[in-house]
């Protein structure tokens, strides 16, 4: 060997194994990949069948609707519609469609994919949990319990391949920000039919190589539990304006392992952050840490079928004895509300008239009134709750010690993973279990629609005609402050009889790299990703 030779090589090994590799999050940078904690696996990414939070935060990336809700002000914007009109009595909404709208493999979107969307979801063979969304609509909701069979006596029209007419029931101002809500996305009719997908909810037309979507991203990889890849679609009508080549979505379902994520460079956003870290970060990094308003609530369900539940003095006295106060002081270091009413602050001026207090004598008396005086008789329940909500642990074990102590109630804790609570929700199979509701749009009917009787997203089994009545009348009426009226009486019925029980206002704790440009606060917890940009 060379020794002339030997020892600028050996220089150049040493320095090539003391280089710094590129993170992840360095990477993104450089190739506009923005790298996201997602906090769940989805279940699905059907726009048609998606309840969860987690599951829309990815379709806001493959599918768009008539309008989308702009981040800050909550208010709708153009999306594939660039403009519409409303009648002066405000039933007729016409919709026109961007004549470049397309879908990811560049056929056109038009006013009869809407349509045969819509059909799709209001199917009563379907059975959409989210199809009352659509039940604004003339007949749409006759048509969606089986009392019509023709969708063409429903109020949709295409009137031609960009105009989209809708008939309404009755007036609903807040129409255009529905129609930014995955159930109004349309779907790609070929698709659907080449998988058998219409009326098929298990058809694996949301596979990579498969789904064609009408968004700023195109699916190309989705392993389950490990990663989803999203990549810009070319077709997109503004992919112009869109400085992201991909996303890629995390379901992580620990707030830990995704804060740990952040500090190694895997990901620049977390979908939230351990409590336990806030402090931290506000002492030595508080540029990354992000606490942003929400229109959440997070409550109790109860499922009222399943006895002792089925009494509402024991679910009255469950709800009594809860010290909202403590929990969030003790667990949220300032960061939440106490929630003793449904509707959090902020939403569209809605003020709750009824309060659920904490007041344990009360309780007391009420449990005793329904036969289990001091907890006796009362069998051990079980709190069902997700692994993936940060801190829930500790709120659960709070409200265990207190019922235990205040009421003699034993409950047990059962942490399962976000499909399996979602399984036990929706078919009713648990006896408590904790939930969410995250506004949908900003007005107060988003949280009081999910209790009706029947209602697609009402997994207590609650059922009140009182309420329903309020909820129906609320909808008919123009007087913006009798239609509060009845939503504070159906409030109130609400929290008397507890189907549920409010335990706090959520808000969004995450971290952000500050590489993250655009990415406004979101009441709504949604965010357009195509609006989204990285910079060094």
């Amino acid at each position: 060997m060379n020794s002339r030779l030997f020892l600028p090589l050996l220089v150049l090994l040493l320095l090539s194994a003391c280089a710094r590799r590129e993170t992840p999050v360095e990477a993104g940078i450089r190739t506009h990949t923005l790298l996201v904690g997602n906090g769940a696996e989805p279940a699905s990414l059907d726009p048609h069948i998606v309840t969860l939070y987690y599951d829309q935060r990815i379709l806001l990336a493959l599918f768009e609707g008539l309008t989308a809700i702009d981040e800050k002000t909550v208010r709708p914007v153009p999306a594939v519609a660039e403009s519409w009109e409303v009648s002066s009595d405000g039933l007729v909404y016409t919709f026109h469609l961007r004549p470049n709208a397309r879908w990811s493999n560049g056929d056109p979107v038009t006013a009869h994919d809407f349509a045969f969307a819509f059909q799709r979801i209001l199917r009563p063979k379907f059975g959409a949990p989210y199809a009352y969304m659509l039940w604004p609509i003339k007949n749409a909701e006759a048509f969606n319990a089986g009392k019509l069979a023709d969708f063409s006596s429903v109020g949709v029209e295409a009137v031609d391949a960009v105009t989209l007419r809708l008939t309404l029931e009755r007036p609903t101002p807040y129409l255009p920000a529905l129609a930014a809500h995955q159930t109004w996305m349309p779907v790609h009719r070929a698709t659907l039919e080449k998988f058998q997908a219409v009326d098929d909810r298990s058809a694996a037309w949301t596979r990579p190589g498969s789904l064609i979507g009408n968004g700023p991203f195109t699916l190309a990889e989705w392993r389950p539990n490990d990663r989803i890849i999203v990549t810009r679609n070319p077709y997109y009508w503004d992919n112009g304006h869109n400085r992201l080549e991909r996303v890629v979505f995390f379901p992580t379902e620990s707030p830990e392992v995704e804060e740990h994520n952040f500090r190694a460079g895997q990901v620049h956003l977390t979908t939230s952050l351990p409590m336990a870290k806030i402090a931290g970060y506000r002492a030595r990094d508080p540029a990354r840490l992000r606490i942003d308003p929400l229109l959440s609530t997070i409550y109790l369900d109860f499922s009222v079928a399943r006895p002792p539940l089925d009494r509402a003095k024991v679910r009255r006295a469950l709800a009594l004895a809860i010290d909202r106060e403590s929990i969030v002081r003790a667990v949220f270091t300032g960061s939440r509300l106490p929630a003793a009413c449904l509707i959090p602050p902020g939403c569209a001026g809605y003020i709750a008239r009824a309060r659920v207090p904490t007041d344990f004598t009360a309780a007391r008396r009420l449990l005793a009134e329904a036969g289990f005086s001091g907890g006796k008789g009362l069998p051990e329940m079980a709190v069902q709750f997700g692994i993936n909500v940060g801190d829930i642990t500790r709120v659960v074990e709070a409200i265990q010690e207190t019922w235990r102590r205040e009421l003699g109630v034993r409950i047990t804790l059962e942490p399962s993973e976000q499909k399996t609570w979602l399984q036990y929700m929706q078919s009713h199979n648990y006896a408590i279990a904790f939930s969410a509701w995250i506004a949908d749009f900003a007005d107060p009917a988003t949280f009081f629609e999910v209790h009706v009787t029947n209602g697609g997203n009402n997994w207590t089994g609650w059922s009140n005609p009182a309420y329903d009545r309020l909820m129906a009348d609320a909808s008919r009426t123009q007087d913006p402050d009798r239609r509060f009226e009845m939503f504070q009486q159906a409030e109130a019925l609400l929290l008397e009889e507890a189907p549920i029980v409010p335990i706090y206002f959520d808000a969004q704790t995450y971290l952000i790299h500050s590489a993250v440009k655009n990415w406004e606060p979101a009441p709504l917890g949604l965010h357009r990703y195509q609006c989204v940009w990285l910079e060094p």
